[in-house]
């Protein structure tokens, strides 16, 4: 009998169900062994020795018994190797001197905490590393990209080693590096300048009847896993939640400007105070309430209308049931079957590529040929693992295209679902973060 990798406990039966097996007996024993994934970040000494208890408990049989060993062990070899490049980068950082990562700034680093800071490399590295994910989280919200958000975060931290030397002890770690983390992002959006678009009409295709949606060609998913989880053992983690990530809050807030976009994140999503969020931004009180008054009326009417403010519902046991319906008619090609799960008005678009498409009709007309296996632009056979992101219910399609026998990823689907579990909007996003989601690249 196959038993948890968390208590111990068997497993429930799966009852003819398909897909990837669980290695968790419950969502309690799932969310504690995700806890302890990311704890032990800020005691190096601890996770090395963590490495080596986990390397030492492998056992080949059973299977979900080790495969589940080996992705605690990778977790935990991968937050060594990122604290070891991030010490390993320090220390390049103090030997070549105070050199800026990017030019002019726009704003002057933050005061170092409060708590003691560790000056040597690995210290420093074992401390930052322990706030990865919700700083990633913060620039990703910034930003609306995964791939930026990771550059910035490294940034983050690097800019953060070059100015502990100045510790004056007047704020938290964790305010600090939020504000470093801040204006790096300020930075990168002077640089790039990134303004959304309208989708514009292609040649000889019918995109529907709909208002073409806002085109955001940097906007990519964000896995589910990667996020801070509330409540263990850092509170004001509790802000940091799956709602603040969804897909239409992360478009909406590409629209306003970054410094109101900025005192948005910090005042209405982090829950920093007024003062707080204006020394992080360098300004004034009134400059911070002035920019929050533009700001959430602005971002209101970015909101789907159905929506009176940002904060998402988690996903109902009828959606659930609704993803599951969708793959399955993918991989049966049961055309029916899927027209029968969109909303008349779903919308479909792919960043960074400009097809898109408003209305059950137009999406359909798209659809058809590339299900069908007489038509010449057959794109193959399909299967489907559930993946989370963004707070949302997601599929990672692969495809078999005709002639081969290998499923390739092709696209990850991100699914917004109405109340009784119809599809409303499809964001389809290229496959390049797979590996992010825990997703292979081949079946």
């Amino acid at each position: 009998m196959e038993t948890c990798a968390s208590c111990g406990g068997p497993l429930p039966a799966r009852a003819g169900r398909r897909g990837r097996s669980s290695v968790y007996c419950s969502a309690a024993c799932r969310q504690k062994a995700y806890r302890e994934r990311q704890d032990g970040g800020g005691d190096l000494e601890e996770l090395i020795a963590s490495v080596g208890r986990q390397a030492g408990a492998l056992v080949p049989r059973p299977a979900a018994a080790l495969y589940a060993g080996v992705t605690e062990l990778s977790a935990s070899v991968a937050r060594l190797r990122r604290i070891a490049r991030l010490a390993q980068e320090t220390t390049g950082v103090r030997e070549s001197g105070n050199q800026s990562v990017t030019e002019a700034r726009v704003t002057e680093y933050a005061e170092p905490p409060s708590e003691e800071v560790p000056f040597d490399e690995t210290g420093f590295a074992a401390l930052t590393e322990s706030y990865r994910r919700e700083i990633r989280a913060h620039c990703y919200r910034m930003t609306g990209s995964y791939d930026d958000a990771e550059d910035l975060v490294q940034e983050t931290f690097l800019r953060a080693w070059r100015a502990r030397d100045g510790y004056q002890g007047r704020a938290g770690a964790r305010t600090w590096l939020y504000r470093i983390a801040t204006n790096a992002c300020l930075d990168f959006q002077r640089r790039t300048a990134r303004r959304p678009q309208r989708y514009e009409p292609l040649p000889g295709m019918d995109h529907g009847a709909g208002r073409p949606p806002a085109r955001i060609t940097w906007l990519q998913p964000y896995p589910d896993d990667e996020l801070p989880a509330a409540g263990d053992g850092r509170p004001e983690e509790a802000a940091v939640s799956r709602e603040t990530v969804e897909l239409v809050l992360l478009a909406a807030l590409q629209h306003l400007p970054a410094r109101q976009r900025a005192a948005l994140v910090l005042r209405d999503v982090l829950g920093l105070t007024a003062a707080e969020t204006a020394k992080a931004l360098d300004v004034s009180v009134a400059s911070v309430n002035s920019a929050l008054q533009r700001a959430r009326p602005a971002l209101r009417e970015q909101l789907p209308a159905s929506r009176t403010d940002w904060k998402a519902a988690p996903p109902t046991d009828v959606q659930r049931a609704a993803l599951q319906r969708y793959m399955t008619a993918a991989e049966r090609l049961d055309f029916d079957a899927m027209a029968d799960m969109l909303a008349e008005d779903v919308t479909l678009t792919m960043p960074p590529n400009p097809f898109w498409f408003t209305g059950r009709d137009a999406l359909l007309a798209f659809l058809r040929p590339s299900l069908d296996p007489a038509s010449p632009v057959f794109l193959g056979h399909w299967r489907h693992l559930p993946a989370r992101a963004n707070g949302q219910l997601a599929a990672g399609g692969y495809v078999r295209r005709p002639g081969t026998n290998v499923y390739r990823a092709q696209v990850l689907d991100v699914l917004r679902f109405d109340g009784e579990g119809r599809i409303t909007e499809i964001t389809s996003f290229e496959p390049h973060l797979f590996p992010a989601f825990g997703l292979p690249p081949r079946l």
